[in-house]
């Protein structure tokens, strides 16, 4: 068997390779000393034991060289970002140490391997982010914008290199967390096609059939396609060099990703997707000329061609907040087919394609280090008061959303996510207005907190000393700033209540002359069915709960505790832990499940849109509400959890049961002959295990689809009636609802 931790010929012969490409390609940046003294370090490492590979048999010495090619010429970082991702497996495995590190390369290397070691810790050698680390996951982002990019350029390189992969479920997962979190982010950033390759990569994994089923279909239709592009680029090409433009035009066909999410909304298939494509012209021009340059090519263009106004987006007078600029304009082409054309300049081009980074080339230009800095730190103001689950939803929701730009009065520019509300804007403008927003004005009229805006409007808030808060504000508010900020005045409201709530406590206590005992206070909370005292105090602060009940709960305990009578509850001396079948026979209904890391007795539910039965395939999905519901693997809406909310996907598996029946729906179809409901019916009648709950047929052009819910135990079970209604002579399918 092969050491796991040494390299390969192939691998040695690969890592000679990509060792010389990054030293050419950052020779003007990092001094040759700096690289023999890597390579010094990368050699010693790779002869350690600690070097073991990860979980898709890469090892990580030759992963982290990809990465820093990929850091180096797709994302155009500098000596700082490139050495760190060479060395950061080597400190990991304690090669180095990063006081090590800054003394011999710089403070600025050992600020990001310090970074990217947080990140490391969380993934140890299984590459999968879980629900519960994602605080640590942000707060490891937001700390250094330069670790956002490596890590992203480290999903990418992952992603290019597990096609092959033997460890499959590991591969879904990582796909479906590069698919939920590292595209948004690499989206957000401004790395569009880093984007696009990773949500194309993740959908080769998951969604095998579709990906290549379109891909076939690109193949088939590239030659035609091509030659649309030439035939429209050749007479707009002419024009512009009428113009005196210097430029150059491409064509580019939309990733298979983006083609597959049209198809799903427009609910059409591979033919009826009209805008296969886009043309780009990119301008050679000088900043001061940029945007004139921009819109004399718009104005050459739509006058050549119909454009459609409603699909028209102008980020050049106001870029995207990652700092995205250009012209897009859809116009109607050649054989009245539409066509996206997107008009910007190289410095324009150069930061779609690398996002931030390429911001750090163009000092003095406004850009989108500012947008960036503020998205980060509304991360950082949720992480202060939000849910995980809650702040990776409004994560996605602030990644993906197109934009809206309200004013103040004052003329003020704000950047909102669409779907934006007053109250957004109330809470983007300052906290303490946005916590005492009674409404707002647009275009002199009244609004409510829960108006929508659009770009353009102009917005007053009014406010009121009264005002405060409400739990309702939460659906209300979209943005993750407004919704941490109220949360947080939420919780300081609630704490304020439970602090008066104990106050009165305290003084009826003192009324009816009674001295308080933490401990038979305690039992007292427990009895009551409080196990947390914020719960029981706000409890008695909203009037759930009364204070003359806790009195007299607390007398009775008292009594208890002094043996005048006696105690219902087992002392803990005579307390038995249960053995493993009685804990199995005490789970939900006494059906075990053990959930997560073998964690039996969680409360949970059985989804009604699959309705698992015991000896199915299962996972657990962890619901807004807090609640786990149990889902078939096999569940319609299994891709989406997935695909949408892979982060609150957790593993769940059967360890036993005690013979409770579950229902279970089978859909027959059949032909319409004499006796066949008759036939299925009795069937079921004769096994004493089988309890038929309801049954409808439906009779249509000589078949008949009967619908059957049953009750019964277990999948084996299950199984032997599939194949015994399959046997009745007439019946064509028998199928799992």
């Amino acid at each position: 068997m092969e050491t796991q931790y040494l390299l390969t010929d192939s691998e040695k012969e690969l890592f000679g390779d990509l060792y010389k490409q990054l030293l050419q390609l950052s020779k003007d940046e990092i001094h040759t000393s700096d690289y023999e003294r890597v390579k010094g370090y990368l050699l010693d490492a790779a002869a350690t034991p600690a070097m073991q590979r990860d979980v898709f048999g890469l090892h990580p010495l030759i992963t982290s060289l990809q990465t820093a090619l990929i850091v180096a010429t797709e994302i155009g970082m500098s000596r700082a970002a490139i050495l760190s991702v060479m060395l950061i497996k080597v400190v990991q495995t304690g090669q180095l140490t990063e006081e090590q590190v800054r003394k011999d390369l710089g403070e600025d290397v050992g600020k990001i391997i310090h970074g990217l070691i947080r990140i490391e810790e969380l993934y140890e050698k299984n590459p999968i982010v879980e629900s519960e680390n994602f605080r640590q996951l942000f707060l490891s982002f937001a700390d250094d914008m330069r670790v956002i990019l490596i890590v992203i350029a480290n999903r990418v390189c992952i992603m290019r290199q597990i096609k092959d992969a033997e460890n499959d479920e590991a591969r879904r997962r990582v796909a479906m967390e590069s698919s939920y979190l590292y595209a948004p982010l690499a989206h957000k950033l401004g790395l569009y096609r880093l984007k696009s390759e990773l949500e194309d990569l993740s959908m080769k994994y998951l969604e095998h059939d579709a990906y290549y089923h379109i891909k076939e279909k690109l193949n088939a239709t590239k030659k035609s396609r091509d030659a649309y592009i030439e035939n429209f680029i050749r007479p707009v090409e002419e024009k512009l060099k009428a113009a005196g433009l210097t430029f150059h035009m491409k064509g580019r066909t939309k990733s298979i990703h983006s083609i597959w999410q049209k198809m799903k909304k427009q609910k059409c298939p591979f033919e009826g997707v009209y805008d296969l494509f886009a043309i780009r012209v990119i301008l050679d021009s000088p900043i001061e000329r940029e945007k004139q340059d921009c819109w004399q090519v718009f104005s050459i263009i739509t006058d050549m061609y119909q454009p459609n106004p409603k699909r028209m987006r102008d980020w050049l007078s106001i870029p995207k907040s990652n700092g995205y600029e250009s012209l897009h304009i859809t116009v109607m082409g050649p054989e009245g087919k539409w066509v996206e054309v997107q008009i910007r300049t190289e410095r324009m081009d150069e930061i779609a394609e690398r996002g931030l980074a390429a911001h750090w080339r163009y000092k003095g230009v406004k850009g989108g280090e500012a947008g960036v800095e503020s998205w980060l730190q509304s991360i950082r103001n949720a992480l202060e008061a939000g849910d995980d689950l809650q702040l990776m939803d409004q994560f996605k929701m602030d990644l993906y959303e197109d934009e809206v730009f309200v004013f103040t009065p004052h003329g003020d520019l704000f950047k909102l996510p669409q779907g934006a509300t007053v109250l957004d804007f109330a809470y983007a403008i300052h906290t303490k207005i946005g916590n005492h927003c009674t409404g707002g004005r647009i275009s002199h009229k009244m609004v409510t907190i829960r108006q929508v805006l659009q770009s353009g409007d102009q917005v007053e808030i009014m406010t009121h000393a009264n005002q405060t808060p409400k739990q309702d504000w939460l659906n209300i508010a979209k943005t993750s700033r407004a919704r941490a900020k109220i949360r947080q005045a939420l919780k300081e409201m609630s704490a304020s209540q439970a602090q008066f709530a104990k106050e009165e406590l305290e003084r009826k206590f003192k009324n009816r002359k009674i001295d308080i005992d933490e401990a038979t206070l305690m039992h007292t909370m427990t009895r009551l069915g409080y196990r947390v005292v914020t719960d029981f105090y706000q409890a008695l602060a909203e009037g759930s709960l009364e204070i003359n009940r806790v009195l007299d709960a607390y007398v009775v305990q008292q009594r208890h505790d002094r043996g005048e009578i006696a105690s219902q509850t087992m002392s803990a001396d005579n307390y038995q832990l249960p053995t493993e079948a009685e804990q199995a026979a005490t789970a939900k209904g006494g059906d075990v499940l053990v959930i997560d890391q073998n964690l039996s007795g969680i409360d949970y539910s059985l989804a009604k849109c699959c309705h698992p039965v015991y000896g199915d395939e299962v996972f657990g999905f962890l619901t807004a509400g807090g609640g786990i519901k149990i889902h078939r693997c096999d569940c319609p809406n299994a891709p989406a959890l997935r695909d949408r909310y892979g982060y609150r996907i957790i593993d769940a598996r059967w360890a036993g049961k005690d013979g409770s029946q579950y229902a279970i729906t089978l859909r027959v179809v059949g032909q319409d002959d004499l006796g066949i409901v008759n036939n299925i019916t009795s069937i079921i009648s004769k096994d004493e295990k089988l309890l038929l709950r309801s049954i409808s047929i439906d009779s249509n052009d000589g078949l008949f689809h009967g619908t059957l819910t049953i009750m019964l135990e277990d999948t084996s079970r299950l199984k032997q009636l599939i194949q015994k209604l399959e046997g009745v002579r007439g019946v064509k399918t028998v199928t799992r609802l």
